[in-house]
């Protein structure tokens, strides 16, 4: 599941989506996400958009807040998908 899809609607400009796209990418493959149909991918997703919601702009930081918002804290391993 491309991200494009979740911001169909939104207010973002072309610029936000390219950032919000690449801090997407970032985060699955930290994850080790490689089926985008996976449903974790658009949970994936929306976390990244609510974080751009929120005047984050840079892609880099974008993802690694989303990462440690997804992986619980403590956690030496990565989730098992």
């Amino acid at each position: 599941m491309p991200i494009t899809r979740l911001l169909t609607d939104s207010n973002f400009t072309p610029e936000q989506r390219q950032v919000l796209e690449l801090a997407f990418n970032c985060v699955l493959r930290k994850l080790n996400l490689v089926d985008r149909n996976d449903p974790i991918c658009e949970m994936v997703g929306r976390k990244v958009i609510e974080i751009g919601a929120t005047g984050v702009t840079n892609a880099a930081a974008i993802s690694e807040i989303a990462f440690r918002q997804l992986v619980p804290k403590g956690s030496d391993d990565l989730p098992v998908v």
